[in-house]
């Protein structure tokens, strides 16, 4: 059977300028395809495989759930196909949110394409659902019903009139007809958008194609023999392909027909999570009785695996999953269930050490169970035996977490302990540089009165009174002042080191304490520090000891714990770690770049492997005016699961409460400290390679000093064998960590994913947004050994080459001059495009070396909802807002023309958030918001607009794992610019291609590949 995804249709009658030469670093591909994955050897296109057409078996492994009422969040959706009803991607969903209702006005102006450019670029574009989808629900949007305008000619070849129209295209589905592009003189009036029925009915069962197919060549060569005819019961070629037969003047292309993502993903509250087909409500105990983890902890670039090696290198889609162990569950869910089995510990198979999970398979009466990963049959132990029901179900199926649930936790024994007795409290010390530059901006006196406030909330456990965790205090500058603020002295006690070279901690007793107990002497030394150090001209600093002095101090208390530094120079003093400045823009562009990214060997990486080692996780608050080697001293909190905050050039007035809200965030966020992972799956398939802020002994360990609610880890999958479509595959992600009461636990999530051995099902299945995480993760790896310009080529090149396979293998044949994209990737290329705009991968001497590193640390340890905002930031209207509406506005395409001079806009990627503020902008709006001519900050001010607004960017703040830093930026004056860069749509500051430039390209490619 076959697919017709959606399908866009540019001609390539004109050179286009920009595309050519691609200015973004894309320019012709190397002789033989870098395809596969970095530094891989070539792979060229293969023909499908024989018997890859045979009919889809659905697995076994999943039983149909028991009804239950939609009493938790709404918002998760359900895969209807997936046996194991495992939700998926935002951005791959086959419904859709209503488009945008802003008019598309004109190209962006600081780069505007010829009119006539554009036409001959992208004169038409056809969206259809392909025949094998369910039909769309009848409340369908705009976007889902077909475009359909008849395809261009192929480059060289003459202009031919579109024939007749296809007989299964209703009236209320004609073509859309942009206002501004005339043909021939004819002015063409828009239309408004389709509100038709969906395409509910039977296939059309015959030929579809009106008139002669195109001159040429059949399309033959590298992918074998010339494409078949269309099918009997199924389209075939596109409607309207060339003809020689006379008709209406071509229409020309509407710009909003190209694929959106604000039209298909609905931005909402919570994170919705849909898959290409058969999108249903359901509730989040339903996604646990499945025996699969909720998409919130473990999220696949695809929920169908190819059977064979052979298929995976054929479709180029890389299989990973991205897990993100400690997420958060909103307070409508259930925690995970914690399950005791006292001293006996987890219930494990023998040869794999797979935890008790609903994959186990109870034989003989229940007294053996065979392994769902390794088929190795195990006894049951005594006190865990249950008698089964007829179906062969153990009859306390529903009573026992690890048997029903996808995700739960055991209570570890000793034996999963160091040295074997039970873990300490964590601890958190704060390391405070006390140099001239701290000092003079206030930033010392500021993180001292937050602390006051702030160590009264520190993380505590479910129902505590509270915290355990302990707290430390050092300052430095070319030395460390270590504090003892035991709860029995009156006034807190300083001792310093200046041995750098052997650092040791001077006390043990009244270094890290209670916080409750301490309280007064905590209070007291807080007052002091900016003052003890108010005439300080010291403006050395030293590092790696600070780092050190944090480990000595865990050791000697025997427990894991988090340092908490605030540093803001290179680190110039003589000691070990010491810096020299190696920023060198000759560099960029070259051989040498990736030298840059690469963190400086020795003290650093040794520092790394004791803190995991001890379970000290390091997260570091930086606070440059220059260049600080960012690549090396952000190495360290990289590979312990810590976190970097950069704010460059800080001031007090403008950058303080976007640096208080991240300190905040960060020491009260739920956090497992001295975390061990291990990922195992069923025979068949292995994790193979793993991104994120980790640390790798071995090839299997995945070690995090601590593990946060939103750092995620990206593990790559291989096939090391056949897969079974009766069976699918398992996958069992296991985390050893300690909580904060000091009590060892082993975290489990699970995971059935089907098999099958049609393309065409793994492309159904595919998630875009994770998909473009584990290539933005994967791609920041690789510039670290190889040249910028060859990674971006393989970006490109894998793209294309995953589109070129589906249109080969899975799309109903068709003009070559159409573009057709599978619907779960409609949006993928957007999101490829913005990935090659992003500071590290653009080889532009404007840009700071150490954002860029900041920015490459930042993705590698980011979940897929992070990613998502990050490449495709969300762009909302404020001027039109519902003040009585809870919802947020709907969110409009990254695009300049999305923008009106009477406009307010609000955007936001993650990272910044900018409110523009057009030209045109009323006087009573900005009178409502402001209250003043001046724009520096938003006033509180008592009417609904101005409440609405603040409601809107409070919510956003506090949504995200990072604060963002809010700027207030109005059309065309000078800031406005950094603004414009996060418009991914539109042509880049440093020579990158807007989206439409690039979906030109890609197509290109694809055209290569298929002749």
């Amino acid at each position: 059977m076959s697919q017709q995804g959606y399908v866009a249709a540019p001609p390539y009658s004109q050179a286009q300028p920009g595309i050519g030469g691609y200015q973004g670093g894309f320019g012709t591909g190397p002789t033989q395809p870098l395809y596969g994955h970095y530094g891989g050897p070539p792979q060229t296109f293969t023909a499908p495989q024989a018997g890859m057409m045979k009919s889809t078996v659905s697995s076994a492994a999943g039983m149909p759930p028991p009804p239950v009422s939609n009493q938790y969040n709404p918002n998760i959706q359900q895969n209807g196909t997936h046996p194991q009803r495992y939700p998926g991607p935002p951005a791959a969903s086959g419904a859709y949110g209503q488009p945008a209702q802003s008019p598309y006005n004109s190209m962006a102006s600081h780069a505007p394409p010829p009119t006539q450019q554009l036409t001959n670029e992208m004169s038409a574009m056809n969206l259809a659902p392909g025949p094998m989808q369910s039909p769309p629900p009848s409340t369908s949007s705009v976007a889902q019903q077909p475009f359909q305008t008849s395809p261009p000619p192929a480059m060289g070849q003459p202009q031919m009139l579109p024939g007749l129209q296809s007989p299964h295209m209703t009236p209320q589905m004609s073509p859309p007809q942009s206002p501004h592009s005339p043909q021939a003189g004819m002015p063409i009036t828009g239309q408004p958008p389709m509100a038709g029925p969906s395409m509910a009915g039977p296939p059309m069962a015959g030929p579809p194609m009106a008139g002669p197919p195109m001159a040429g060549p059949p399309m033959a060569g590298q992918f074998g023999g010339p494409m078949a005819g269309p099918q009997q019961g199924m389209p075939g070629a596109f409607p309207g392909a060339p003809s020689t037969l006379a008709g209406p003047p071509q229409k020309k292309l509407d710009p909003d027909s190209i694929p959106s993502i604000v039209s298909t993903v609905q931005f909402i509250s919570t994170v919705v999570y849909k898959l290409s087909h058969n999108i249903q409500v359901i509730d989040s105990s339903f996604l646990l009785t499945q025996g699969n983890a909720s998409p919130r902890f473990i999220r696949c670039t695809t929920y169908t695996l190819p059977c064979t090696a052979d298929l995976a290198k054929q479709c180029q889609v890389p299989l990973a999953s991205i897990i993100k162990p400690f997420a958060s569950l909103p307070k409508n869910e259930n925690p995970l269930y914690v399950v005791n089995h006292g001293e006996t510990g987890p219930i494990r198979c023998n040869r794999c050490k797979a935890y008790m999970c609903p994959y186990m398979q109870f034989i003989d009466g229940g007294r053996r169970y065979q392994c769902g990963f390794c088929n190795c049959v195990n006894e049951v132990p005594v006190f865990f035996f249950q008698h089964l029901d007829h179906m062969g179900r153990r009859v306390d199926f529903y009573e026992r977490p690890e048997l029903s649930l996808g995700s739960y936790e055991f209570v570890a024994t000793l034996d999963y302990c160091k040295n074997n007795k039970p873990p300490n409290p964590p601890g958190y010390i704060f390391m405070i540089d006390v140099s001239y530059n701290n000092i003079k901006s206030g930033l010392v006196k500021l993180i001292c009165n937050e602390l006051k406030t702030l160590l009264e909330k520190l993380p505590r456990e479910e129902g505590a009174e509270s915290s355990p965790v302990k707290v430390g205090f050092v300052t430095y500058n070319k030395v460390l002042h270590f504090y003892n603020v035991k709860s029995a002295l009156a006034q807190p006690q300083m001792m310093v080191v200046s041995d750098t070279a052997e650092m040791f901690v001077p006390l043990l007793d009244g270094f890290l304490v209670n916080y409750q107990d301490s309280r007064a002497v905590i209070y007291n030394l807080l007052d002091q520090i900016p003052d003890m150090f108010a005439d300080t001209n010291e403006s050395e600093t030293v590092f790696a000891p600070v780092i050190q002095a944090g480990v000595e101090a865990f050791k000697a208390a025997e427990c894991s714990g988090k340092l908490f530094i605030f540093h803001s120079s290179m680190p110039t003093a003589e000691a070990p770690g010491k810096l020299k400045n190696r920023d060198d823009k000759k560099l960029v562009n070259t051989e040498k770049e990736k030298t840059l990214f690469q963190p400086q060997k020795g003290v650093y990486e040794q520092l790394s492997k004791d803190c995991v080692a001890q379970g000290c996780c390091v997260d570091l608050f930086i606070f440059p005016s220059q260049y600080v080697d960012l690549a090396t001293m952000a190495d360290v909190p990289s590979h312990t699961g810590g976190s970097i905050y950069k704010y460059n050039n800080f001031q007090v007035e403008t950058d303080g409460e976007h640096f208080l809200r991240d300190l905040r965030k960060d020491v009260q966020k739920s956090v497992g400290f001295d975390a061990i992972m291990r990922v195992r799956t069923s025979t068949g398939f292995r994790a193979t390679d793993f991104f994120g802020a980790v640390h790798m002994n071995n090839t299997t360990d995945i070690e995090m000093a601590a593990v946060d609610c939103d750092k995620a880890v990206t593990v790559e999958l291989k096939h090391d064998d056949t897969l079974s479509e009766e069976t699918g595959a398992h996958m069992q992600c296991a985390l050893l960590y300690t909580t904060l009461s000091g009590q060892r636990r082993l975290r489990i999530h699970n995971l059935s994913l089907n098999c099958s051995s049609q393309l065409l099902e793994l492309y159904k299945s595919c998630e875009t947004d994770s998909l473009v995480n584990f290539f933005a993760k994967s791609a920041y790896r690789a510039i670290l050994n190889q040249p910028l310009k060859n990674v971006r080529e393989i970006l490109v090149n894998q793209t294309a080459h995953m589109l070129a396979c589906y249109r080969k293998n899975c799309a109903s044949p068709s003009a070559a001059s159409q573009l057709i994209l599978p619907d779960a990737m409609k949006v993928f290329p957007v999101y490829m495009n913005s990935l090659m705009k992003t500071a590290p991968l653009l080889g532009s001497t404007e840009l700071s070396t150490d954002d860029r590193a900041h920015q490459r640390l930042s993705v590698t340890a980011m979940g897929v909802e992070d990613t998502q905002l990050l490449l495709y930031p969300r762009l909302i209207p404020l001027h039109n807002t519902d003040v009585s509406s809870e919802a947020l506005p709907a969110p409009v395409r990254c695009s300049e023309e999305r923008l009106t001079d009477s406009g307010m806009f609000l955007l936001e990627n993650g990272h910044s958030m900018f409110l523009w503020l057009g030209q045109g902008c009323p006087p009573d709006l900005i009178q409502s918001i402001f209250n003043l001519p001046s724009l520096c900050a938003l006033p509180e001010l008592d009417n609904p607009l101005s409440k609405k607004v603040r409601s809107i960017i409070s919510g956003l703040l506090d949504k995200r794992p990072n604060s963002m830093k809010f700027q207030i930026v109005r059309q065309k004056d000078k800031p406005e610019m950094l603004f414009r860069q996060f418009l991914v749509e539109d042509k880049g500051l440093h020579g990158s291609s807007s989206y439409m430039d690039f979906l030109c390209y890609v197509h290109r490619e694809i055209r290569q590949l298929l002749t």
